[in-house]
């Protein structure tokens, strides 16, 4: 039985993995789908204050307080940055790393780093009359949707667990200093439809760890826990 631990992405709240959690759980693997310090049921907790390393702080507070080891830990996008700088902490309790259509950054980089377009995000922030609050980003025609979410039922309640990100967030730097995170083994996961403005990092044909690249593909939106929980459901089955 393994560990999976999944990390969503901004914006989002730990609901977002609901139709994903019984279809691992049933082939028998612990589940845990928190959410970060400002989503979901800690929505109370959102200030300026909050950033990345507050919600590395919340994973690895978690692994360790519920002694988790050999955890499959996943990242959706922006928890890219997250989950990497968590493995950074506690490498010895990570037995895998996978990046769901995920930012993949290097040590120092912050997520305008990774993702040239969050520093648009970063820009209308600080214009904004808080300073520090970027919205959430608007639904698209289709097939975009919102975060690749096209059907209306699940548009209306993924809109339900959608709150603000902080600034600080997009701003911190990842920490990857530890020599151990690179001996994690590392799998990454890409939604085949995004729309253009927002390009993708290749992956690198040897990991960290020395080993080759595995890269799957799932043919759907940014959002594939809602959209394709089957499927996701199926490719981490093979990491557990």
């Amino acid at each position: 039985m393994s560990t999976f631990l999944l990390v969503h992405g901004a914006w989002h709240s730990g609901e977002c993995w609901e139709r994903v959690v019984p279809l691992l759980a049933s082939a028998g693997h612990r589940v845990l789908t928190p959410s970060l310090t400002g989503y979901g049921d800690k929505v109370p907790l959102l200030s300026p204050e909050v950033g990345l390393d507050t919600h590395v702080d919340d994973i690895v507070r978690l692994i360790v307080e519920e002694d988790l080891t050999e955890v499959v830990l996943v990242g959706h996008s922006y928890a890219g940055l997250v989950i990497s700088s968590a493995a950074n902490q506690v490498p010895d309790r990570i037995a895998h790393l996978v990046y769901l259509d995920a930012m993949v950054p290097e040590d120092g980089e912050s997520a305008a780093d990774v993702q040239p377009a969050a520093q648009a995000l970063i820009d209308q922030a600080a214009q904004s009359d808080s300073g520090w609050r970027v919205p959430p980003l608007p639904e698209l025609p289709p097939p975009f949707g919102l975060f690749g979410v096209t059907d209306r039922a699940d548009v209306a309640w993924l809109r339900t667990m959608l709150s603000d990100q902080p600034v600080r967030c997009l701003q911190q730097p990842v920490h990857l200093d530890n020599p151990a995170v690179n001996t994690i083994p590392r799998t990454h996961i890409h939604c085949a439809v995004k729309p253009e403005g927002i390009p993708r990092r290749s992956v690198p044909a040897i990991q960290p760890n020395g080993g080759p690249a595995q890269v799957w593909e799932l043919p759907t939106g940014h959002d594939c826990m809602i959209t394709m929980p089957v499927e996701l459901a199926n490719l981490l089955l093979k990491l557990g």
